[in-house]
């Protein structure tokens, strides 16, 4: 149900305004890589506006994520230690031999 409202709520409002975003920017523009020589044909493409601002939003998302990655590494090793030390702790248990109950002290009566 989450999933759904998430859907409806976020990307269908994210979508059309990509998609207007597309339309009102179809006009071809120069994308030079060369900022000393900007009239340089070998590094310079000719594209929509769009595609650049497409290029961009995805660009930041994966630079974004890979550093959101790299600053959690610390977390998931810790966790991945703690899981093979209650793996460990499992096994021990297991393989650890049966002892009687140990009978309960008497309580002191007042």
């Amino acid at each position: 149900m989450l999933n759904r409202f998430v859907l409806i709520a976020v990307f269908v409002p994210l979508a059309i305004i990509l998609v207007a975003l597309a339309v009102a920017n179809r006009g071809v523009v120069s994308f030079t890589v060369d900022p000393f020589n900007p009239g340089n044909p070998a590094l310079t493409w000719q594209m929509p506006l769009f595609v650049l601002l497409f290029a961009a939003v995805v660009a930041g998302m994966v630079v974004g994520s890979l550093t959101t990655w790299w600053k959690q590494g610390r977390y998931r090793r810790l966790a991945r230690l703690r899981g093979q030390e209650a793996e460990t702790l499992k096994q021990a248990a297991a393989r650890a031999p049966a002892h009687p109950q140990l009978p309960r002290p008497e309580q002191p009566q007042n």
